[in-house]
């Protein structure tokens, strides 16, 4: 598969929609097309969990005293896992579980000879498409186009949106963990980290400007 085959697919947006980015040399002339759907859909599913921890982590450090665990879970996301009560983690992985089943049984080829661990054909599943819909946005799309194409486009439109957000998504969240992993002085939560930076900052600045106020004087 080349690079011109990779920019026909959502997901290839400027600055590089001749160029699609991939400095690993993900794909090349020996990859699949099986390869590069199955790429897409560990894109998807990243970034979607992505987004969905990004928001996590910063609301987690912002309802402390949400009732849900009787306020006693606080303080930087990351030293809150350890503080869920009991419980917890067991109905989460559960409903992982659940989601996960749900996720092979639609796009997932039954695992036979070469065919182990392969999404199901072209015809047969889209990558990331699984029908959840909840709010029927799509439909409601479908509904106010005017032509098959038009909708075309907006679907386009969206999953691009969609890969672009999960992007930044799953940058953020490792830039969130990374950063209260690495304060000197101990975990620190992320808007508590932010607003002493710009503090930091504002007083630098100050003092910069008093000592050049100064030496204008002195040389005056």
């Amino acid at each position: 598969m080349s690079a011109a085959d990779l920019s026909t697919l959502p997901g290839t947006v400027s600055p590089f929609e001749k160029s699609p980015w991939d400095p690993a040399g993900f794909v090349n002339e020996y990859t699949t097309v099986g390869e590069v759907r199955r790429y897409r859909e560990a894109e998807l599913t990243h970034g979607r969990v992505a987004m969905l921890a990004a928001v996590g982590f910063i609301v987690g450090e912002n309802i402390e005293d949400f009732p849900l665990f009787g306020g006693i879970v606080s303080g930087p996301a990351i030293t809150q896992f350890q503080q869920l009560p009991r419980g917890f983690w067991e109905s989460l992985v559960i409903a992982i579980g659940i989601c996960e089943a749900y996720r092979v049984a639609v796009g997932w080829a039954s695992p036979t000879g070469a065919g182990f661990n392969q999404l199901k054909t072209e015809e047969e599943y889209i990558m990331g498409e699984l029908n959840f819909d909840p709010l029927g946005y799509l439909a409601g799309e479908e509904a106010k186009a005017t032509s098959p194409e038009e909708f075309a486009e907006k679907v386009l439109e969206l999953k691009n949106k969609e890969l672009n957000n999960g992007r930044l998504a799953m940058i953020a969240i490792s830039g969130f963990v990374a950063q209260e992993f690495a304060e000197p002085e101990g975990a620190k939560e992320i808007f508590e980290h932010l607003f002493q930076t710009i503090e930091q900052d504002v007083v630098y600045e100050v003092i910069k400007v008093e000592q050049a106020v100064e030496a204008l004087e002195r040389s005056g």
